[in-house]
């Protein structure tokens, strides 16, 4: 049974990394190869079938991690981002510390990717952990939460946007819809989460080189203008390239620059060229002062990417092994809700191949013949399916160990704070699209 041998090939990736301390990127790889025995792939077939998993992987995040993680060390050495964290200790005070960062990852993660929002806001974290003396995932952990929410709830993110051309919905009236459940439930999870007794029990420190160790004096920082300028270049970029997708028409060489500029990568490649001019001269007389900074950052970077790459390589096994095909057959003939069999699927799914992007892709295409003639609103649909897509996010999901090496935490307590953070944010998402259809249907009458 396919389900079968992703539940046993989990349980030997964490036997293999919590009892005989491999290492993560060997441990997922040899897992991998081992499902693809399993699931039949032929031998000739898996180093391809790893390479295509571990580049595509790559290919998305490398550029993403690494520029953003030069731009954070940029920030860091040069003292705007404990300008900026400085600020909003000023603004909200210590004790409200975590409001400012769900806040500023709310409107951040609105239009950007969870990995690109994570690489710009984390330095500034780490500054107001070093700052305030407050733990790590005190800080961090609504930040991580409330772009979790955002990236799998709400279009323009890939997932829901998919989904809402699947289902034919309006882009807009599902952002609309989703903020009413996205704000509240992100909100409450990232400020209840930190205060539970096993989250406060653990203290992982900083990993070593993702940010500076100099406290500086007001006079040795940079303005709060430069400093914010630089913070949110990124996300001017990327979400305007965003909101001009979604409003504009047609097609044009205009369009074509402003979806260049707004990517990912080529955004974050500009800002850290800005972060260099602004503040290069404060870490050093000469360039190679700031290219030592970069360096360093980038170092700090390696054993991530290969572990998200290995992540990538798992994932890809278990999507080319038939294991979606299977739960897709299986999950035919049930015969509940539309809203709840889409959630539903998108949960197995997501369970089982890591990609929540697959998980959504995958389960729009079921249900979407049971949609015709439901009388359920097509926008309800696309977040029923998006809540589900982020349900226990565990060993198999890439994400799940950027979350673990930022934060510095073993295999197990990632498991028990992402894995369960993930679970209630999905549950209590469906809960809110089931309200917000009755709600729609009360309105229409």
């Amino acid at each position: 049974m396919p389900l079968l041998v992703v539940g046993i090939s989990v349980l030997v990736l964490l036997f293999l990394m919590t009892r005989m301390k491999l290492n993560g990127f060997a441990a997922l790889l040899l897992v991998a190869v081992g499902v693809a025995l399993v699931q039949g792939i032929p031998v000739a077939d898996i180093p391809d079938v790893l390479s295509e998993g571990i580049g595509g992987q790559i290919g998305d995040t490398m550029l993403v991690i690494g520029l953003g993680a030069m731009v954070g060390r940029v920030m860091g050495d040069s003292g705007a981002a404990q300008r900026i964290a400085v600020r909003l200790l000023d603004a909200f005070g210590p004790r409200w510390v975590q409001v400012a960062m769900v806040v500023t990852s709310m409107l951040i993660g609105v239009t950007m990717f969870y990995e690109v929002a994570f690489i710009i806001i984390v330095p500034i974290a780490f500054t107001l952990v070093r700052v305030t003396g407050a733990k790590l995932l005190w800080v961090g952990l609504p930040m991580s939460i409330a772009l979790s929410t955002m990236h799998s709830f709400l279009p323009p993110h890939p997932g829901p946007t998919a989904v809402a051309a699947t289902f034919h919905a309006s882009v807009g009236h599902t952002l609309f819809y989703g903020l009413f459940i996205a704000v509240p439930v992100g909100a409450f999870i990232a400020l209840l989460w930190p205060r539970l007794p096993f989250i406060r029990a653990m203290d992982p420190a900083i990993p070593k080189g993702l940010v500076t160790e100099r406290e500086f004096e007001d006079g040795e920082m940079p303005g709060l203008g430069w400093s914010l300028s630089v913070a949110l270049f990124p996300v001017v970029l990327i979400a305007g390239a965003a909101v001009v997708d979604m409003a504009a028409s047609g097609d044009g060489p205009v369009l074509h620059f402003v979806a260049f500029i707004g990517s990912a990568p080529i955004a974050l490649m500009l800002t850290l060229l800005l972060a260099i001019w602004a503040f290069g001269p404060r870490i050093g007389r000469s360039l190679a002062d700031v290219n030592t900074s970069c360096t360093s950052a980038a170092q700090s970077m390696a054993m991530i990417l290969l572990v998200i790459g290995a992540g990538g390589a798992f994932k890809n096994v278990l999507v080319e092994g038939g294991i979606s095909d299977y739960i897709k057959d299986a999950t035919d003939s049930w015969s509940i809700s539309p809203i709840i069999l889409a959630w539903l699927i998108a949960v197995i799914l997501r369970i089982a191949l890591g990609s929540a992007t697959v998980a959504v892709v995958t389960a729009s295409g079921v249900v979407l013949p049971l949609l015709a003639g439901s009388g359920i609103h097509p926008e309800i649909m696309v977040l029923a399916v998006s809540c589900g897509s982020i349900a226990f996010s565990h060993v198999n999901d890439p994400g799940f160990w950027l979350f673990k090496e930022y934060f510095n935490l073993s295999v197990v307590e990632a498991i028990k704070v992402r894995t369960t953070y993930t679970t209630v944010l999905a549950v209590l998402g469906l809960g809110g699209v089931l309200a917000m259809e009755w709600v729609l249907d009360v309105l229409s009458l």
